[in-house]
């Protein structure tokens, strides 16, 4: 065993992964020079231990493979895996091997080795993954009518360890009917322009493939989203608002923000402007009556109403034409050919303390002659104007001609404003506050100075009455006659005009002397019940200045920074503060302006315009109760304090509500959704209560209506009183008005002419928006007489009996309460009531009889049937009756009767002692006496006929 086994020095191997055959190159062949051939005819691999012969050793760490002998006569080897090779966790494998002879002798002595080899193998890769796309899905947003070249980049990955395996071959849209497309590298691009309008966002299927066709595990989802053309303004906002009464606050524009579209801003102004010009005057305030309203707002006592809602006791502004519309103020309308007089007496003529006018005036652009609103001129003669208040080419001016005094030098006696607002066709509120000779005027709480002061001398002495009139000036004929004059009948019996008449909407027109109004009263009087709100957030409460109206009903925002511009917006908020809020439309107009660091490519913002829909309030049902039918005894009536009208009274206001409630149904899962209605009764306040009697109209001279005075205001109410009843005013609560309607009483004087008398209560809220029902009140008059008295005895003192003719009262069911027994004055009523409890005596008498004589014939029926019943033998008896007895006894009772009936004279209620007499009073007292005793003899003959003799 001379020579080595050789082998050659380098291998080459190819192995597929999870497969353990390597083909090598060149082949794996160990030759040996000794001969014979005995020494190199065995081989053995080995890898482990040392003396295993004939074979091949493999050197390395971690070998994953193994060499095996094929044929030991040859040297043929092969090399194989030991174990499932993966190429993604290692690609190639090196290692060295060696060739062992089998040694000399049978034990292998001597045994030579070959040099060491390097074999080289490497594991193909086998296609045994997938692609997976790296994100689990994609977004992306494009702009509408665009054409883009790459809109986003998808990228898949394939896990095999080989080129061709590994990586991504294509891209594939699965989604069909889109307008996109991907191509190979995973860019998608739109194949047509989009529009927002068609489709606000695409969702796409994406899959991908390797080289070896193996597609994408799982598809991935790609959103596209479109966006509109970038347009600058506001953006996240509702168009219509609705506002729920009672709700309290509620935001405008709670996702609103300003697209700018990337252009820097350097500044930002916003106005927001909500628009209220037509509901009621000028925006939505509380509708009571404005004598009311100066009273809430803390105005002073004294204030005279001159345009009140027509009602009994303020008729003098029937005639005016009114907005017939009770979710709003009492507005009254002059159309240049109407005015009024107010009564004597409501205003003092002189004027000299400090005073106040407020009124409500809506007037557009007027012609050149003077319009007037309020005028005290003379009644005759000289037609002097002590003072007024009119319009003239846009200017209000107030006239004060002052009384003659010791001076007669001139002083200021007209004042001039000039104000855009005379002739702006919008409501406003105006006070004038007079302490001479100085006058201030307050135009919707705005204080303005007259720009001119015009002076003329005091007025001459003169006892001639003045006339107080409203929308124009009342002059005697003498004076000039113009185009703007209409000729009526004077009040102090001749002919007069009026003159200078206005045209347009006034309504509120009070006059108060004594304290001038405060500022605070004035403000309280103008402020508006609905505007603008907002509640800035602490971090942006410097950020953004806000500024508001007067009114409320508009605000302006300065800022630089459009995120806290935003936050502000989002905290603007609607509040209308009343219980029942006008219902309807309030438009809302958003003015943005900015400013940018590129002036020339500024942005424009345009105008973002919605409304407030303020829904109709749940309308209350004021209910009026208690007891509406009683009687009283005269002398309650005659008494001082009179009759409780109202004594058990109730005002009770409800709402109606449809509620929403589930009910399970039997069979079914689901629960279905049911409405239901409920009552829920709710407290407000109340501003008027009038109680009126139905009939005749109360006569001064005997009745009134009264009540407690210092009770009233003790109540903060006010009452006022006529010859139809009784009204009671003022805002204040339910429970008041009740407590004061409970002390309500009528009085009469002359109570023994009355039978009844009928009264009505009706109670409103808001100056006549929710008015209650008719609750109708019946007192009935209780007259007293003497038992002893007979209804007879009246006919016998014909001086006694009242004239007058009345119906009978019907006293069932009605609560005699205090009747007390009195001798009166016979009246027709005493008369009636004596009959007509004598007939009824009568008859309860007459029943009593009857019933005792059916009685007492039932009983003889019976005993006779008793007799005929009895064992003994009455065959030998004879009974004779003789008819004839029977008819005198009866006869002679009935002439007893007779006489008994003539000297009682006519007293109805003596004792009765004989039916036959009762019969003959109630059914045959006409009858002649012969043909009643043919009768009664027929009667006999027929009841006889059932005897036996």
């Amino acid at each position: 065993n001379k020579h080595k086994p050789w082998i050659e020095t380098t291998y080459h191997g190819i192995v597929t992964e999870n497969d353990d055959k390597v083909l090598l190159d060149p082949p794996l062949i160990a030759l040996d020079k000794d001969a014979p051939l005995r020494y190199a005819d065995s081989f053995e691999v080995t890898v482990t231990k040392e003396g295993e012969v004939c074979g091949f050793r493999i050197h390395g760490q971690n070998v994953p493979f193994e060499a095996v002998v094929l044929d030991k006569s040859t040297g043929e080897g092969v090399i194989r895996a030991k174990e499932k090779l993966d190429c993604e966790l290692q690609k190639e494998h090196t290692f060295t091997i060696q060739a062992y002879d089998c040694g000399e002798g049978p034990d292998g002595a001597n045994m030579k080795k070959s040099h060491k080899a390097t074999v080289h193998i490497q594991v193909n890769d086998v296609n045994e993954y997938s692609p997976v796309f790296k994100e689990k899905s994609y977004k992306a947003t494009v702009i509408e009518g665009k054409s883009y070249d790459s809109i986003l980049k998808v990228e898949a990955v394939d896990a095999d360890c080989s080129f061709q395996f590994s990586q991504i071959c294509s891209y594939e849209i699965v989604t069909p009917d889109v307008p996109f497309t991907i191509d190979k590298d995973g860019y998608i691009k739109n194949t047509e322009k989009l529009n927002y309008s068609k489709e606000r966002m695409y969702k796409l299927t994406v899959t991908a493939y390797d080289c070896g066709k193996n597609r994408a595990s799982e598809d991935v989802l790609v959103k596209i989203s479109i966006k509109p053309t970038c347009k600058p303004g506001w953006q996240g906002w509702s168009k219509r608002i609705e506002y729920e009464p009672g709700t309290g606050s509620l935001a405008l524009f709670p996702s609103m923000h300003l697209e700018t579209c990337e252009e820097p801003i350097t500044s930002i102004q916003a106005s927001i402007e909500l628009e209220t010009n037509h509901i009621g005057k000028g925006c939505d305030r509380d509708t009571y009556s404005e004598k009311s309203l100066h009273k809430l707002c803390g105005a002073s006592a004294g204030t005279v109403e001159l345009l009140p809602t027509p009602s009994s006791s303020a008729n003098w502004t029937v005639g005016l034409p009114t907005d017939n519309g009770h979710d709003s103020d009492q507005v009254f309308e002059f159309n240049g050919t109407q005015a009024i007089k107010i009564p004597e007496g409501m205003v003092k003529t002189s004027l000299t303390e400090p005073f106040t006018i407020s009124l409500w005036m809506r007037h557009g652009p007027g012609a050149r002659d003077k319009e007037t609103v309020l005028c005290n001129s003379d009644k005759t003669a000289m037609n002097r104007h002590h003072y007024s208040v009119y319009v003239h080419n846009c200017r209000l001016v107030f006239l004060l001609r002052q009384d003659p005094d010791e001076s007669e030098s001139y002083k200021p006696a007209e004042f001039h404003w000039k104000l855009d607002q005379v002739c702006d066709k919008e409501w406003h509120h105006y006070v004038l506050n007079i302490e001479f000779p100085t006058a201030a005027l307050y135009v919707d709480g705005v204080s303005f100075e007259p720009f001119l002061v015009t002076e003329d001398y005091p007025l001459h002495a003169s006892k001639i009455e003045t006339q107080l009139t409203i929308g124009a000036c009342w002059q005697d004929n003498s004076g000039h006659d113009t185009d703007n004059e209409t000729v009526s009948e004077s009040l102090t019996g001749g002919s007069g005009h009026m003159s200078q008449f206005f045209r347009g909407n006034l309504a509120g027109l009070m006059i108060r002397s004594g304290k001038l109004e405060s500022k605070e009263v004035i403000d309280c009087l103008y402020t508006c019940k609905e505007g603008l709100d907002v509640q800035l957030p602490e971090e942006v409460a410097t950020a953004v200045k806000v500024q508001f109206s007067p009114n409320q009903s508009s605000l302006t925002l300065e800022g630089d920074d459009i995120e806290s511009f935003d936050k502000v917006m989002q905290h603007i908020s609607y509040l209308n503060s009343r219980q029942f809020p006008t219902p309807g439309i309030r438009h809302l107009r958003v003015t943005t302006t900015v400013k940018c660091f590129n002036e020339e490519t500024c942005i424009s913002v345009p105008d973002a315009e919605g409304y407030v829909m303020v829904l109709q309030p749940e309308e209350p049902k004021i209910s009026l109760s208690g007891i509406d039918h009683f009687a009283r005894g005269a002398p309650e009536f005659e008494s001082t304090e009179g009759v409780t009208l109202f004594p058990e009274l109730r005002i009770v206001s409800t709402i109606t509500r449809e509620v929403e409630a589930e009910a399970e149904v039997e069979g079914e899962d689901d629960p279905t959704v049911q409405e239901s209605v409920v009552s829920e009764e709710i407290m407000h306040n109340l501003d008027m209560c009038e109680v009126t009697v139905e009939g005749d109209e109360l006569d001064s001279e005997h009745e009134s209506i009264d009540v407690d005075l210092a009770q009233v205001q003790q109540h903060g109410l006010e009452m006022s009183s006529s010859n139809v009843g009784l009204i009671l005013t003022g805002v204040n609560t339910m429970a008041n008005y009740e407590q004061v309607l409970h002390l309500v009483r009528y009085r009469n004087w002359h109570a023994e002419a009355l039978f009844d008398r009928k009264f009505k209560l009706v109670c409103s809220e808001l100056n006549g928006r929710y008015i209650s029902n008719d609750f109708k009140v019946e007192v009935n008059v209780i007259h007293s007489v003497s038992p002893m008295e007979h209804a007879n005895n009246v006919m016998m003192q014909p001086q006694f009996i009242n004239p007058m003719q009345h119906a009978a009262v019907d006293l069932s069911g009605h609560n005699l309460v205090n009747a007390h027994q009195a001798s009166v004055v016979p009246s027709a009523a005493t008369i009636v009531i004596v009959v007509c409890v004598s007939f009824l005596v009568f008859m309860i008498i007459l029943g009593v009889f009857r019933i005792r004589a059916a009685h007492q014939h039932t009983m003889r029926d019976q005993e006779n049937g008793k007799e005929n019943e009895m064992d003994w033998d009455d065959s030998a008896l004879t009974i004779t009756v003789n008819p004839m007895e029977t008819y005198e006894d009866q006869h002679s009772s009935e002439d007893e009767d007779e006489e008994e009936e003539e000297s009682e004279d006519g007293e109805e209620e003596d004792d009765i002692t004989s039916a036959e007499s009762e019969s003959s009073e109630d059914e045959d007292a006409g009858e002649p006496e012969d043909q009643q005793g043919a009768s009664r003899q027929q009667q006999l003959e027929w009841d006889d006929s059932t005897l036996t003799y």
